[in-house]
């Protein structure tokens, strides 16, 4: 999976008309008025019928013979796609969202870091090393975040299933909300200790003690959260 390209007309028409029926502005079985994007974005029906293609593929819309396109219900939704996702986090109820993003990482991510333990390479260790190291070295919160993420997608990527890697998109959302909040305060030092724990399982072989460690990440993660968030 991968973001469709928020460039040109078609990209940009695919993100609004995607946001809206995310945020129930079309809600479900809402006939999609195809002339009336056609105006209000100021396309043309080429560029309307592709961006409608590209939602159609995601789930969020169908087109039927003599009933026009419409919304889906919800549960047609390819709710894991990495827009949707990106789409439904910036949705009103986006706290909901969140919640139920952590607890799909506190799924996915010990468990990773326990296959992690038993499959990983040389190269899959140094690239763990090189992002812990990365957060040390980088001072700015983005660049920060950039390294958190790289660090979590090289733990994914040394468990070697393609299905646990493609689990990226979840957690780099889930990720990248937490540390705006818990980086933008200065609380690095907090962050670091877990982290070397994860490592140091990982490259010790030790399955069990990945997963503990993964997960009492992920549980002082959501505990940050919860205290610093406004």
């Amino acid at each position: 999976m991968s973001n469709y390209p928020d460039r040109g007309l078609h990209g940009h028409l695919v993100r609004e008309v995607g946001r809206r029926i995310i945020s129930g502005e079309f809600p479900p079985a809402a006939t999609i008025e195809i002339d009336r994007l056609e105006r209000e974005y100021d396309v043309s029906l080429t560029v309307v019928r592709e961006a409608l293609r590209v939602l159609a593929a995601k789930g969020l819309v169908d087109a039927r013979p003599k009933r026009g396109t419409f919304v889906r219900p919800r549960t047609d939704w390819s709710l894991l796609d990495p827009d949707v996702l990106q789409w439904q986090f910036e949705g009103t109820d986006n706290d909901a969202f969140l919640a139920n993003l952590a607890e799909v990482r506190l799924i996915v991510e010990p468990q990773g870091a326990r296959l992690a333990a038993a499959r990983r390479t040389e190269a899959d260790l140094d690239a763990l090393e090189a992002a812990l190291a990365s957060v040390t070295a980088e001072t700015s919160t983005e660049s920060i975040i950039d390294a958190d993420l790289a660090f979590h997608r090289a733990l994914l990527a040394a468990t070697h299933n393609e299905l646990l890697v493609r689990m990226e998109h979840i957690i780099e959302i889930g990720l990248r909300t937490r540390d705006l909040i818990v980086h933008a305060q200065g609380h690095r030092d907090d962050f670091l200790p877990p982290h070397r724990a994860v490592l140091d399982a990982v490259r010790a072989a030790d399955g069990d003690r990945a997963e503990q460690a993964m997960r009492a990440l992920l549980e002082q993660a959501a505990r940050d959260e919860r205290q610093l968030r406004p």
